[in-house]
């Protein structure tokens, strides 16, 4: 039941708004093993002149990059999917969004189960119930 956090240094596009979403749900479940029916994406877009790394717009230097958190209940993927997983992702968003600038972030956050849940439910009481 992950939710995804995504900022896009580009101009807003209905089209790769749907290649990220989609592509994020399929890494997600593939490597992840989340279910895609509860894994829900937020895109937001930031204009390049609005986001700068080192001091200088991504306009000026002629870049694009992303930010994306995901949120996933903790103990329930290993070092090496998380590490796939974040490889996998970065290369994604260097097809879709090209000349990515290496500082582009991800973040794969572990929640505890007592600590997150949807629907009114913790993901700990799912699992004891």
């Amino acid at each position: 039941m992950p939710i995804l956090n995504v900022k896009i240094a580009a101009r807003e596009s209905r089209e790769l708004t749907t290649a990220v979403s989609s592509g994020l749900i399929e890494l997600t479940a593939r490597i992840l093993k989340k279910k895609p029916e509860v894994t829900s994406v937020v895109v937001a877009y930031v204009a390049p002149e609005h986001w700068i790394v080192g001091g200088l717009p991504l306009s000026e230097q002629g870049k694009s990059s992303f930010y994306f958190d995901i949120k996933i209940t903790d103990e329930t993927n290993t070092k090496a999917e998380k590490a796939q997983y974040i490889r996998e992702a970065h290369a994604m968003f260097a097809r879709l969004l090209g000349n990515v600038h290496e500082v582009s972030y991800i973040h794969v956050e572990d929640v505890r189960a007592a600590a997150y849940g949807y629907g009114g439910l913790t993901q700990e009481y799912r699992y004891q119930h």
